[in-house]
């Protein structure tokens, strides 16, 4: 697979430490999300991120809600500790998020202006970035700007930026991220883009519009993040994903999966049929990704099901507690984890 779509060495790849690179290491580095205190209170989560990932991402931290309680303070307890954490043990972390619609502090409302808009995000970036430059390699620059149900007239999502800057705040927020740390890779981040639905079409579609209209105006952007929260009772588009993905790649944009986990609450509910449908899934995500070219990482939204975001919106009916990625709560190996690691290495052959 790999001689087919060259042999040149990732950015995360290259980035990691020399003693990292042995020969059965997979050719796609693979990461989760994390939560801060384990990382640092609970043994077999460290050992679970250590023994399975080369790549962290803080699954809080960086966010608008958690950095900025207050316009004039800036909290960067849990980002700090987070690098920390994997600068000392060889690990790369990306940054989520920079620009986001959610998880916005209360203060954010009051922007009032284009003006006032634009000041508070140019200078959030350049805060941010600024702090982290030449540690955090890769940033989720603007995450989720495509909306839900795009039209022709309004394919960007709400928010207080398109509010008050249009759809030029991603212009804004790319440029100025690529001026404070020109090295770093920058990424834009979507979901539901696998879906065979009318909305799972039409985002890809106002996604490929973006990404084309910033490409041809020299906008710098490096990649695309595809989250995969996946709903294994929505069908994946396995055609339609590989085209969108083969476009991308046909720019010279690379790709990324940020936020892979199989939301599970349509599942049937005994444990091994469970996990098989969810690593089924994945797999065919993957696989379609896969068909078009190499993914730069492969990152899940959490590594254990003890710690996950599903159960706040999507409870099983049954009260069966949800099992939506790779380490189950006592951190074992799930079928998920196998579909990852086969897919990650396949590459090297």
């Amino acid at each position: 697979m790999l001689g087919a779509l060259g042999t040149g060495t990732l950015p995360y790849l290259a980035a990691l430490p020399a003693y990292a690179k042995t020969p059965a290491m997979a050719a796609i580095p693979y990461g989760a999300a994390v939560r801060t205190d384990p990382l640092y209170d609970d043994p077999a989560y460290k050992k679970a991120i250590l023994d399975h990932c080369q790549i962290i991402v803080g699954e809080g931290g960086l966010k608008w809600i958690d950095l900025r309680p207050d316009r004039h303070i800036f909290d960067f307890t849990q980002p700090d500790r987070q690098l920390a954490f994997a600068e000392e043990h060889g690990l790369e972390m990306r940054g989520h998020t920079l620009i986001w619609y959610g998880a916005m502090p209360e203060w954010t409302e009051t922007i009032a202006s284009a003006e006032e808009a634009r000041f508070e995000l140019v200078s959030h970036i350049e805060t941010v970035v600024g702090r982290y430059r030449g540690r955090i390699r890769s940033w989720d620059v603007c995450n989720e700007p495509i909306a839900d149900n795009p039209t022709r007239d309004a394919p960007i999502r709400d928010s207080v930026w398109q509010r008050h800057l249009g759809r030029d705040y991603i212009e804004l927020a790319l440029r100025t991220t690529a001026a404070i740390d020109p090295d770093a890779r920058l990424v834009i981040n979507d979901y539901d883009i696998e879906q065979a639905t009318d909305s799972g079409r039409a985002k890809r579609k106002a996604f490929l519009d973006l990404v084309r209209d910033l490409k041809a105006r020299d906008v710098p952007l490096h990649a695309v993040g595809l989250q995969g929260h996946i709903r294994p009772d929505i069908p994946i588009d396995r055609s339609g994903l590989t085209a969108f993905v083969a476009e991308l790649d046909a720019m010279g944009l690379g790709v990324l999966v940020t936020e892979l986990d199989v939301i599970d609450d349509s599942l049937p509910g005994p444990v091994a049929e469970r996990d098989a449908a969810v690593a089924a899934v994945a797999k065919e995500f993957l696989e379609a990704i896969g068909a078009a070219c190499r993914p730069e990482a492969v990152v899940t939204w959490g590594i254990s099901d003890r710690f996950t975001w599903v159960p706040i919106w999507f409870t099983r009916g049954d009260g069966m507690p949800n099992r939506p990625l790779p380490l189950d709560a006592d951190y074992q190996k799930k079928p998920m984890m196998q579909v990852i690691e086969d897919f990650t290495r396949s590459f090297n052959q």
